[in-house]
């Protein structure tokens, strides 16, 4: 009978029907991690595929033959050599494995096939670690190989009906016996890079760049997972001293920053601190850009160098710590941090010169407004020093007085002329971090005086989440640095002039909650906030825990267990040691199980029978039924044994009767039933 049958008589699904189904279901969750990285012709044909072999089992209609298969095969891999130039390699492998997987759930004819579909998902859930090691990741590979080994035990039981609930149960339990031998070899197994640095998480999301667009920060600022987290061995910084150093940009062509090309030769990374070190730890989340973004201001000069955790960073011109390549894992260093610093030349020199440059041409009504600031009386006859702070001082008076506002979305400038710092300074007047950086940094060098943009990050969350102080990706900023005879590069934030809040306390602007949290928000305000913080937390420890478990940590694990001198060769007498007791108990625990029974049911019958062997019933045979027993405890002790005969037949009608049940009763109810029996053979023991 086929399942459109089974069907209209309301009866449940055939087996093939509801395995095959449950099947795909969990081939559907093995590769739905991977649509994010799979070509989208992959992504449909693996939706079409799975769809059609679901619709045949609905139907009950044959598989298609082998050479459609071999085409679609042909199909797929000539698609995959277009989209990926090889068929070898990770992105390409991966693609051919989750098409593999998909066309051969066109040949499951015999549980040979399954098995072969049930091993290339489990290879194709290790991918996973190929992009990501969180949590979240973590959590959705272990569902999966729980599922599959679900199906995989479904495939064992080849006589009725077995539940899919009876099969999960079982793979729950193999899993909770493999966990105790994961997280031993976790904890044991050689740290050797670069096996464990392999994901490259968050690459490709928003985030800080190696130049600015007009209006790309809000971006940023639309995204509002962590950056990076800190925790300090003393006090916190105040809000105010909260800037995070990150790419230096000095030339710009009209509508991008980017960092200076350096026309005229010279040093303006000259670093003098003073005060005490503010020592923090930091852990920096995947990033697009090769420059680390520390604490204004690390003490190292230019040309230092640092080696973490396999990466270079180096101390580069204008004070920003470069890394040899885009960071593209996760990050953990320790460093410090001087609050009272200054840098930079101290008296006026050539190399200046690269931060007074504005492209030909543009934006001339702004360059206007700057000359008619300049000329104006209460600057006559000043001298430079003196000059400079009254300038950046009245720029920022005229941010704080004018009618500028300071938003997330002031729309986009340029569309209809090439003036974006006129447009924004003179006209429309509404931008974010870099808007009014930008302009900033255009007037002071109208007015002769160099600077530059910074770009980083400022300000973190207000509370610390188990232990860690919390930067966002939203908390991005764009900030200006000017010169000043005498003192070097300063620190000028207009920012903080149009909204003071933005740095004294914090508040990054916020975009508009999605559904979820917008529903959650009305039913309690700080709902969501208290479950994103928890999350946060959780992940944290994810990461310190779990992710950044390093050689050095191992070591430590050794040391705890009474090794005096942790090294690689006490780390492999340690491994091998517990991999030979693994060895020994599963050896012991064979063989305890070969003479054990291995059902409930015929650990019931044996306990039956040595409760009759008691009674004196020698010729009661392992080989006999309950029935049978029945009769024998009859004809010994007559009318006295009828109970315990009763509760015999019972069970061989509940065991072998026409509405016997597949499943075995649980522990407690055989329990009952024996303690049952017991009482009822008192009788023939007296």
């Amino acid at each position: 009978m086929n399942s459109k049958a089974f069907r209209r008589s309301g009866q449940p699904l055939a087996r093939d029907t509801r395995d095959t189904w449950f099947l795909l279901a969990i081939i559907a969750a093995v590769v739905l991690p991977h649509l994010d990285h799979l070509p989208p012709w992959a992504s449909a044909i693996t939706g079409l595929v799975l769809g059609w072999r679901g619709w045949l089992a609905w139907r009950g209609q044959a598989l298609p033959g082998r050479w459609a298969l071999v085409g679609v095969l042909l199909i797929t891999a000539a698609l995959t050599w277009l989209s990926h130039r090889t068929l070898l390699g990770r992105e390409a492998g991966i693609t051919m494995l989750v098409m593999l997987m998909a066309l051969k759930t066109l040949e499951l004819r015999a549980r040979r096939d399954a098995f072969v579909v049930f091993f290339l998902g489990f290879f194709l859930v290790l991918t996973n670690f190929f992009y990501s090691q969180s949590l979240l990741t973590a959590l959705w590979m272990l569902a999966s190989v729980w599922a599959l080994l679900s199906a995989l035990v479904l495939a064992q039981m080849p006589v009725g009906q077995p539940s899919l609930r009876l099969a999960a149960t079982q793979a729950a339990r193999t899993t909770a016996w493999g966990l105790p031998v994961m997280v031993l070899l976790f904890l044991l197994f050689p740290r050797i890079a670069p096996l464990w640095g392999l994901p490259s998480d968050s690459v490709g999301r928003t985030g800080l760049s190696n130049s600015m667009d007009f209006g790309a920060m809000a971006e940023i600022a639309n995204d509002d997972t962590v950056a990076m987290r800190l925790r300090f061995e003393g006090p916190v910084p105040p809000p105010e001293a909260r800037y995070f150093r990150g790419p230096v940009l000095g030339q710009f062509n009209g509508r991008t920053w980017r960092p200076a090309v350096m026309n005229f030769p010279g040093r303006s990374d000259a670093l003098q601190v003073s005060g005490p070190a503010l020592r923090y730890e930091l852990t920096l989340e995947p990033q697009r850009i090769s420059v680390l973004p520390l604490l204004e201001m690390s003490g190292e000069q230019a040309g230092a160098l640092r080696q973490v955790e396999g990466l270079s960073l180096s101390r580069a011109g204008e004070l920003q710590w470069q890394a040899g390549r885009p960071i593209t894992e996760r990050l953990r260093l320790d460093a410090s941090a001087y609050l009272n610093y200054r840098h930079g030349p101290q008296q006026n020199s050539l190399v200046l010169q690269n931060y007074l440059d504005l492209p030909p041409g543009l934006n001339p009504r702004s360059l206007q407004w700057a000359a008619d600031l300049r000329r104006q009386n209460r600057f006559a006859g000043l001298e430079e020093a003196q000059l400079t702070p009254l300038l950046v001082e009245a720029v920022l008076k005229h941010i704080r007085t004018a009618d500028f506002s300071y938003t997330l979305a002031p729309g986009r400038y340029g569309e209809n002329s090439p003036h974006l710092i006129d447009e924004f300074w003179l006209d429309r007047r509404l931008g974010f971090c870099e808007h009014f950086s930008a302009a900033t940094v255009v007037v002071l060098r109208a007015m002769g005086v160099p600077a530059r943009i910074i770009t980083g990050f400022q300000g973190m969350d207000n509370q610390p989440q188990d232990g860690y102080w919390i930067v966002r990706n939203s908390n991005a900023h764009a900030w200006v640095e000017y010169w000043l005879p005498g003192r070097g590069w300063l620190r000028a934030d207009p920012t903080a002039a149009v909204a003071p809040e933005r740095v004294m306390q914090g508040q990054a602007l916020r975009p508009a909650p999605g559904v979820l949290a917008g529903a959650l928000g009305q039913i309690n305000p700080t709902l969501w906030l208290n479950l994103r913080r928890s999350w946060e937390a959780l992940n944290n420890r994810w990461q310190q825990q779990v992710l950044n478990y390093s050689r050095q940590k191992q070591f430590d694990l050794l040391k705890q267990l009474g090794v005096s001198q942790p090294d690689w060769t006490a780390l492999g007498q340690l491994s091998a040691a517990v991999i030979a007791s693994l060895g020994l108990f599963g050896a012991a625990w064979s063989l305890w199980q070969r003479h054990r029974p291995q059902d409930a049911w015929s650990r019931q019958r044996g306990q039956v029978l040595r409760e009759l062997q008691a009674l004196g019933l020698r010729e009661a045979a392992p080989h006999q039924s309950p029935g049978a027993w029945a009769q024998l405890l009859h004809a010994r002790f007559g009318a006295a044994a009828e109970p315990a005969a009763c509760l015999l037949r019972e069970q061989e009608a509940a065991r072998y009767g026409r509405s016997a049940s597949t499943q075995a009763p649980g522990w407690r109810e055989r329990r009952r039933w024996l303690a049952a029996f017991r009482e009822a053979c008192q009788p023939c023991r007296s």
